[in-house]
């Protein structure tokens, strides 16, 4: 690289933002190169966070890459990048990070490791974000007559079976089931486990006292179990039963029950509460069910590392590249002090550590906020369209400006 140019990209660098023309609206994205593009308008990358919560979240990603092969290979569109070149360009920016560094210098230090893409979106051409979070669920390790709602451990007959052997385009495919004789069918949906399907194995981790608080931990993927003694236990997702994740609040909306501008985890939670009768069948219609495993440390991401609050996000892993580098230009909800509800700008790096039933396609992301109401709040109400990017690393790094 000519120092010219390497000059050229640190200036740019210092400008924080990229522009190319607008894309037209498009048919969904299926395949990974297909996924990201170059920028497609001005973007300032000015970082909204803690700067020690990024580290943390960028040392996992590099903890999982190295359990990977070194010469594994990550689509960013038309780009591949090698395991080790990622995880080297990672490990680079994670030593350059320091508490207090202004978001400037901060923007500055990742463009000199990395270049951005940006996610094609759905088919508008658009991204959602939504949240999610780590509840609280109230729970006995024993059955009782409170307690009496089953939080189910992974079943032995539960197949996983990856469709890449069988087709190169099915690659980071894979279908749940089960054995009848010699086929594998799809496994039981929500309402037959729920109508005594698994009963009489020893599946159960805990008994839960509600239902719908189940639900949406399932919905969330892992949360704490809060038991009679006081104490609490984490559980996180171990799989599902392969059924497609169908949205009760569409359902609801599409019954006229709650108006679409009204839609939020709250406002299902209250419709649920006042109207016991109808949980079951409302329940039942997102077939999808999830097992869970005991964890001994913080919640974790389909990595099977911990998740970082505010700096862990979930995407598709059949388009995005796993324990990648982004950034998230969306808005959030902050609860003021006299109760109201504010919408604030979110802009900051994350990593792409997980991904879940509901998030599909080029269009969709999920941002990880930890536990408590602050952290409900946000994974409640957050259905905000917004502008992903993601960093892939440059091939030779720009040589930092000397001060």
């Amino acid at each position: 690289m000519s120092t010219s140019f390497a000059r050229a990209l640190l200036l740019a660098a210092c400008a924080l933002f990229f522009t190319a023309c607008p894309r037209p609206t498009r048919a969904p994205i299926t395949k990974p190169e297909d996924a990201l593009v170059p920028v497609s308008r001005s973007l300032e990358l000015r970082d909204d966070g803690e700067p020690a919560a990024l580290r943390a979240a960028i040392a996992q990603s590099v903890v999982w890459l190295r359990t990977r092969p070194a010469d594994q290979r990550f689509i960013y569109g038309d780009r591949q990048v090698t395991a080790g070149l990622l995880q080297a360009a990672l490990e680079r920016l994670h030593s350059r990070i320091r508490d207090g560094m202004s978001p400037g210098e901060l923007s500055v230090r990742v463009l000199e490791e990395f270049e951005p893409l940006e996610a094609a979106g759905g088919e508008d051409g658009q991204v959602l974000f939504t949240g999610y979070y780590e509840p609280t669920l109230d729970a006995s390790l024993t059955r009782t007559a409170e307690y009496s709602v089953p939080i189910h451990g992974l079943p032995q007959d539960l197949l996983e079976v990856p469709l890449e052997a069988f087709a190169e385009r099915f690659a980071a495919e894979r279908v749940f089931g089960r054995l009848d004789g010699r086929k594998v069918v799809p496994y039981w949906t929500r309402g037959e486990i729920r109508g005594g399907r698994l009963d009489g194995r020893g599946l159960e981790l805990a008994w839960a006292r509600d239902p719908v608080a189940l639900f949406f931990m399932e919905v969330q993927g892992s949360g704490r179990l809060r038991l009679p003694d006081g104490s609490e236990r984490r559980i996180g997702y171990a799989a599902s039963n392969g059924r497609p994740y169908r949205s009760i609040g569409t359902l609801l909306i599409q019954e006229g029950t709650i108006p679409r501008e009204q839609m939020s985890m709250q406002a299902l939670r209250s419709w649920l509460a006042t109207n016991p009768a109808q949980c079951g069948r409302v329940l039942d219609f997102n077939e999808s069910y999830v097992f869970f495993r005991f964890l001994q440390g913080p919640s974790e991401g389909s990595l099977g590392r911990p998740v970082t609050p505010g700096r862990s996000i979930a995407t598709d892993a059949r388009l995005f590249p796993k324990g990648g580098l982004a950034f998230i230009h969306t808005e959030h909800p902050v609860r003021l002090v006299d109760g109201t509800v504010e919408w604030r700008p979110l802009t900051r790096f994350v990593l792409n550590q997980d991904t879940g039933g509901a998030i599909r396609g080029a269009g969709r992301v999920d941002v990880y906020w930890g536990p408590g109401p602050e952290a409900e709040l946000a994974a409640g109400m957050m259905k905000q369209k917004g502008r992903l990017l993601f960093l892939v690393p440059r091939a030779i790094p720009v040589v930092p400006a000397t001060r």
